[in-house]
């Protein structure tokens, strides 16, 4: 291909990008202004269309995997790529769920009356544009749209190129069901994937787009935070410990960490670490090891410190330990009771989720209250941080930094809010 074809088409991906930010901005207002029964209506007849043509949509999608396939992908990336008749059930079960829960827009959560007579409220509205940027997940095509448009807000999708054809088919559905609705198409738009470079046409569109939410790897999320331009929320990456003290229930704490390892590797609250007190003896921390390599996990550490007590590890580099593996792979690090799991977590941690297996009631309290993540668990598994299980439906992910939103984003978290103030001719 000459550059100056090259060219074009970078100047024809770019003009696309802005003109669905343009449109996108026009509809923003009038879906901000949707009662809640209106937007519930599309949500449910959404989640039905989506059942209904789910042949449509594992057809496209075992294209996306054949391509997948062809081009190298790893097997975590392929999981998280593949839709099957149960997991979009999965998702259309996470519209209605969506449905189901409180409206935040219009909710006051502030109120008072001013000396001079003048009625002030704080209230909920919507954000405006969402731009949304991730990888390889087809269902937050859904999920993006559920949330954004039950806030109020209008989704601009810019998923990757590996799940072109199953977005493409999904937002089809997604704005068929609008138009069925007399509500505008506009209202999710997903942009061209064919470079990087519509990226950064969206998290710039300063003026048109007025949040970008970016949902992925390490590499992707530093990307977009980097480069916005446009006010962003950060969804860290998950790499989530699960600290063993020497007061835990073994066997539970065995099956808590399996749990969070084991049950969906490719997901963000996959447990990536464990961490065993040195207080446990030795048996105790053999038998954890073993546990995690029967079920198929590679676990790298300190080979000396593990040979120590009968284990036999992968060797692990400093990398190891800040890694998300998003697979069958798991870091081990033998600490000096919770005051040296915290002090390895602080230094470690992606501020996601992070967990500990003790009966001892002032190590949970310990532990809980020094540890600095977005969530911290006491005795179950790290799969436990998701909007779904939190009862929030659908979640855009989750947010690792500080403000405005932290821990799994549904409905509040994509809204700001506006004070209004009534008078009754006051004059200052």
């Amino acid at each position: 291909m000459s550059a100056q074809q090259t060219d074009l088409d970078r100047a024809a991906e770019r003009a696309e990008v802005l003109a669905k930010a343009r449109r996108a901005k026009e509809v923003a207002p009038e879906v901000a202004a949707l009662p809640t029964p209106a937007k519930d209506a599309v949500l449910y007849r959404a989640a039905e269309a989506l059942t209904k043509r789910v042949d449509e949509v594992l057809q496209v999608n075992q294209q996306d995997l054949e391509a997948g396939r062809e081009a190298g992908l790893v097997e975590s990336v392929l999981d998280r790529l593949a839709l099957d008749a149960g997991r979009i059930e999965g998702i259309a079960d996470g519209l209605r769920q969506v449905a189901s829960l409180q409206d935040p827009v219009g909710e006051v959560l502030t109120g008072r009356t001013l000396p001079n007579g003048i009625q002030m409220k704080q209230v909920r509205v919507p954000l405006g544009v969402m731009g949304m940027v991730y990888e390889a997940r087809p269902n937050v095509t859904v999920d993006a749209f559920g949330l954004a448009l039950k806030s109020g807000n209008v989704a601009l999708l810019r998923g990757s190129k590996t799940a072109r054809h199953s977005n493409k088919k999904l937002v089809e559905v997604l704005q068929d069901t609008l138009a069925a609705h007399g509500l505008p198409r506009e209202a999710v738009q997903l942009l061209p994937c064919e470079t990087h470079d519509s990226v950064q046409d969206l998290i710039t569109a300063r003026g048109l787009v007025d949040v970008v939410i970016p949902r992925g790897s390490a590499r992707l999320i530093e990307a977009v935070v980097t480069g916005a331009t446009v006010p962003t929320i950060e969804t860290g990456t998950g790499n989530c410990h699960f600290y063993i003290d020497a007061s835990a229930d073994l066997d539970k704490a065995i099956a808590m960490l399996l749990n969070g390892k084991t049950r969906r590797v490719s997901v963000c609250n996959a447990t990536e670490t464990v961490l065993l007190d040195a207080g446990l003896a030795d048996a105790d921390k053999q038998a954890v090891v073993s546990a995690l390599q029967k079920a198929g996990v590679v676990v790298h550490g300190d080979v000396a410190k593990h040979a120590a007590f009968g284990a036999e590890v992968a060797p692990a580099t400093e990398a190891d330990f800040a890694e998300e593996y998003l697979s069958m792979d798991i870091a081990s690090a033998v600490v000096d009771g919770v005051e040296g799991a915290i002090a390895h977590i602080t230094r470690y941690s992606s501020g996601h989720t992070e967990a500990i297996a003790a009966q001892d009631a002032d190590a949970l309290r310990r532990f809980a209250d020094g540890v600095d993540a977005a969530a911290v668990v006491l005795n179950a598994s790290t799969a436990f941080t998701d909007g779904e299980q939190y009862g929030m439906g659908a979640e855009i992910g989750i947010s690792t930094q500080k403000l405005h939103a932290r821990g799994p984003m549904a409905l509040p978290e994509l809204t700001t809010t506006k004070w209004i103030l009534e008078g009754t001719g006051q004059v200052r």
